[in-house]
């Protein structure tokens, strides 16, 4: 077989064998197939696409690149999350130890921020210790005994996929949707799932801006789940605005802490309610998707979310103390205030303008080699739909030196849309998918 009849046969918009994509997929792992063949590959797939024959056999070529995690000495239906990403999207640090405390077991590998999107192991190391590097048998030991784990992915998970995403980053192939779902659904089955759900944001502060892309999106996603054999449940999301008032690691930790005692913005809340009761329904935790929902509430009012987050901080190596006491997260040395240019309602924040803001104060990375301050960020004291009077606050800013906050400042001002009438509110949730529209 040669890598360049491969690349011909898909350039000419023929469909790949399963053996002729599981041999391009081996010489990405071992090294076999050079970097410019595999590049070719990809432009020539990115051009032509894939069918759903091959978009499966591509995901199961990428799951046996590695180790495919046995966790069926654990009891349960393992389950777990997946957000396409946002700004301010930090469900993950409530839902995983919630839906833990209530009997289903939740292995969660997890990613870093990239771009204007945060990250989920970002937020976790802003507590003091914390370790993301887990071995496999740390990892399983952790789901047995805790019923959760968050860590990042390991050299053994879906190696294929490291080498196959660094060079679509740099080849302009990244929106490929037969591409996005495989290296999305490799590394969610490898890590030894029976059931998944999804999170698929649209809006200008998500990976999918428009809603139409997104759509397409969630439906590869779930389709492609289902063929692989895991209970599959989505949902479309907004990402218009930050989901919930804070951005940047530290205090997001915060406000999640917030939601795990009981408290929290409404938006934060809703969407953690409603993806925790899925996940528990699809882990078969309670009979309906209703029942689901209340025992998520139940879980976050009387304390047993929280404990369960309590004991994944402290068994990974966190300072619990800063879970106990959320002032004690890293704090950013400035703090100042935007204010509202004038009177009358904020109409609406950009995401994607608030999420690059935070990156140029430092929360997040541009090249994925950057460092990420865990301090810094915004706080959002007005949402859409407020009315403020001129000079109000709108939103702290958390920064390292003066001079970052000047350098925000502006952007800050192209995100803030005013009006003189409320606007019109826009659902967080925007469809279901899977499971019959999950019920």
């Amino acid at each position: 077989m040669r890598a360049v009849d491969i690349i011909r046969a898909k350039r000419d918009g023929n469909a790949l064998t399963r053996e002729q994509i599981a041999w391009m997929v081996t010489g990405a792992s071992d090294g076999s197939v050079p970097p410019y063949q595999l590049s070719a590959w990809l432009m020539a797939v990115w051009l032509r696409g894939m069918t759903p024959d091959e978009t499966t056999w591509l995901t199961d070529a990428m799951v046996d690149s590695g180790v495919r995690v046995d966790l069926s000495a654990v009891p349960g239906i393992k389950v777990d999350k997946h957000s396409t990403g946002g700004v301010g999207d930090k469900t993950s640090l409530i839902i995983a130890p919630v839906v833990a405390a209530l009997g289903v077991p939740v292995p969660m590998m997890s990613g870093r921020g990239l771009g204007h999107t945060g990250g989920t192991l970002d937020k976790l190391e802003s507590i003091q210790g914390f370790r993301t590097r887990l071995t496999l048998d740390e990892f399983r030991a952790q789901v047995a005994d805790l019923g959760c784990a968050l860590i990042g992915q390991t050299d053994e998970v879906a190696p294929a996929d490291r080498t196959l995403y660094a060079l679509r980053d740099v080849t302009a192939t990244v929106e490929s949707l037969p591409l996005i779902c495989a290296s999305i659904l490799s590394k969610k089955i490898a890590e030894g799932i029976d059931a998944l759900v999804l999170d698929v944001k649209t809006g200008s502060g998500a990976f999918m801006a428009r809603e139409d892309d997104a759509r397409a999106l969630a439906d590869a996603l779930v389709g492609l789940a289902e063929r692989s054999g895991l209970r599959v449940a989505a949902l479309l999301t907004q990402m218009d605005v930050p989901l919930g008032r804070t951005i940047g690691n530290a205090l997001e930790v915060r406000e999640c802490v917030d939601v795990l005692r009981g408290g929290g913005p409404a938006d934060l809340v809703e969407l953690s309610v409603e993806l925790a009761a899925l996940m528990v329904w699809l882990g078969q935790g309670r009979p309906s998707l209703e029942a689901a929902r209340d025992a998520v509430r139940e879980a976050l009012a009387d304390g047993r979310g929280l404990a369960a987050f309590r004991a994944i901080v402290q068994r990974q190596g966190g300072d619990v103390g800063m879970i106990d006491d959320p002032a004690t997260l890293p704090q950013a040395p400035v703090r100042d205030m935007f204010t509202a240019p004038g009177e009358g309602y904020v109409a609406r924040y950009d995401a994607g303008l608030l999420g690059r803001a935070a990156v140029q104060l430092g929360a997040g990375r541009a090249r994925a080699e950057d460092a990420v301050d865990p301090a810094v960020g915004f706080d959002l004291l007005a949402v859409p739909g407020d009315r403020v009077v001129a000079g109000a606050p709108l939103i702290a800013i958390h920064a390292r030196t003066a001079a970052d906050v000047a350098a925000v400042r502006p952007m800050l001002a192209e995100a803030l849309t005013m009006s003189a009438t409320p606007p019109a509110p826009r659902p967080l949730i925007l469809d279901r998918l899977g499971l019959a529209a999950t019920r």
